[in-house]
């Protein structure tokens, strides 16, 4: 599966980096590398599907790092969230959320506040091959982990620890490339998060400037389309290290119980990211409604229309997992 995935990148490259694929060369695109006896290498990023550029390679030595950080007002300023190649955000306990920081192509030297794991993570990293940092879990949560074959690393694990200028919980963080270091080394690039196209590929939809993501009555996530890319409104992120998305993809799940509460008492929800549900992705200013499958908790997620596959244009993604029941989205101009 591999190899026939980065062979869809490497032509995805090509594609991103000539005209409709016919020869001329895009400015605004980066070139394509040359390589050794003359071949040339296009690769793409496969949490972004853009090109690979320079003397880099999408073959890092390390795997996707996940990153779980906290998202309430306490877990300001966040950091590392500039550097990110793709964010998930998931309910978790009390009606708040938690955020799933995916980063390959770059690995900032401190990431946080970091906090625990939930079951929802399973769904949400396995199809990446990811490692996960985090700050540790509920022992049922951490055998699910295990089982899942996902590798984690928490506090105590080199390049993980305390700021002691901010208040516990919130003031644990990682140095990415010291804990990086830690995983097992992939022998390959990463398959693609999700199927990467451009934005030529996408139906016309409808104006969709601004978008309300309410996980519960708790909390709401705010966009806010500027012409280029969206910005997250109400953000806990440092000035100047906010995630840009170049979509917002809002997926509907049902979400569960994990049969446990949280130490005050709240019951942990659990997302379940398998089956399908109603899938509306935000590029451009313009939305496209769809539908997303995914066959198991390690399966990629797929999108479609009803005129067949729907592509994410190649880019910065936010995946919003908002819950069918008690959740909502809207939109405007």
């Amino acid at each position: 599966m591999r190899r026939t995935r980065l062979f869809t990148a490497t032509a995805l490259a090509a594609c991103l980096v000539l005209t409709a694929c016919g020869g001329e060369e895009d400015p605004k695109k980066p070139a394509s590398q040359d390589v050794a006896e003359g071949s040339v290498l296009d690769s793409t990023w496969p949490l972004t599907g853009l090109p690979v550029t320079g003397d880099d390679s999408a073959s890092q030595e390390h795997p996707v790092m996940v990153v779980k950080i906290d998202n309430t007002a306490s877990s300001a300023p966040q950091v590392g969230l500039g550097k990110a190649d793709l964010v998930v955000e998931e309910l978790v306990e009390g009606g708040m959320t938690r955020l799933a920081a995916f980063f390959y192509s770059e690995l900032p030297g401190k990431v946080g506040p970091v906090r625990s794991m939930r079951a929802s993570d399973i769904g949400i990293v396995a199809p990446s091959e990811g490692a996960m940092v985090t700050s540790g879990a509920a022992g049922v949560t951490i055998d699910r982990i295990k089982k899942a074959g996902i590798e984690f690393f928490a506090e105590g694990a080199k390049g993980i620890s305390r700021d002691s200028s901010r208040s516990a919980p919130y003031n644990l963080f990682s140095n990415l490339p010291q804990t990086a270091t830690l995983a097992k080394v992939e022998e390959s690039r990463p398959d693609d998060y999700l199927e990467w196209g451009t934005a030529e590929d996408l139906p016309k939809g409808q104006p969709a400037k601004r978008i309300t993501a309410s996980f519960s009555g708790g909390h709401t996530t705010e966009w806010s389309y500027d012409g280029k890319t969206y910005s997250n409104v109400n953000t806990h992120a440092a000035e100047g290290d906010q995630f840009q998305a170049d979509t917002v993809l809002v997926l509907r799940v049902p979400v569960g119980d994990a049969g446990y509460t949280d130490p005050a008492g709240n019951p942990v929800p659990e997302t379940k990211l398998d089956g399908k549900g109603q899938a509306l992705l935000f590029h451009g200013g313009r939305l496209v409604r769809g539908t997303w499958t995914k066959d198991g908790l390690d399966a990629p997620i797929r999108l479609a229309t009803k005129a067949g596959d729907l592509t994410v244009p190649a880019g910065h993604t936010w995946v919003e997992l908002v819950p069918n029941s008690g959740g909502n989205v809207t939109f405007g101009k």
